[in-house]
């Protein structure tokens, strides 16, 4: 049983962005706690480095665990865009994984807009967690067709959701990607 959430949010917005407070009370009484980067608590604009960010991701989630008094392996993570995928590359890393139940990425940044040669696929053969995918049909970042492909790298299937005419930020979707969330949850 999951027994709590850890949201991180994308590199242009805070905890604070609509889709990630619409999911805490979606799936309010379970604990959800939104977080930022460290970047953003200092004030800047432009994201860490990935080490710096994945670290992040391993000791907030943590952290929670431990204030919720419950191992990381109860808790799903996951985020928007750049949050959802350091996400990814925390639970996969080669030589300190962290151990969750599962792993929710909202408009995974597949590569750079208009860049589809600069994959962000390198540590997905290594990501065995469960994880869910929901992006829009027509997100920059990454093509339907292109997920699939980058989807095929996965030692498991990942659950798949795509937004009909969604662009990467999902805006107006806020609510329906919270309800996507909390129906696999009860999967998990």
């Amino acid at each position: 049983m999951v027994r709590g959430v850890v949201l991180f949010p994308g590199a242009g917005s805070s905890r604070d962005h609509g889709a990630l407070i619409a999911i805490e009370n979606q799936l309010s009484p379970l604990p959800v706690l939104r977080v930022d980067f460290p970047y953003r608590k200092a004030g800047k604009k432009f994201p860490d480095k990935t080490p710096v960010l994945v670290q992040c991701v391993k000791d907030e989630v943590r952290t929670v665990a431990k204030s919720l008094g419950c191992e990381t392996t109860d808790l799903v993570i996951g985020g928007r865009s750049m949050g959802g995928r350091m996400c990814t590359m925390a639970t996969s890393d080669e030589k300190d994984a962290l151990q969750v139940a599962g792993v929710v990425c909202i408009g995974y940044p597949l590569h750079p807009p208009k860049k589809p040669d600069q994959l962000r696929t390198e540590h997905l053969p290594r990501l065995t967690t469960r994880a869910l995918f929901i992006s829009g049909t027509r997100d920059e970042f990454g093509t339907p067709d292109e997920l699939a492909s980058a989807f095929s790298l996965l030692p498991s299937p990942p659950a798949v959701h795509l937004i009909e005419g969604g662009r990467h930020e999902l805006k107006g979707h806020d609510e329906h990607v919270a309800t996507l969330l909390q129906n696999w949850l009860r999967t998990l």
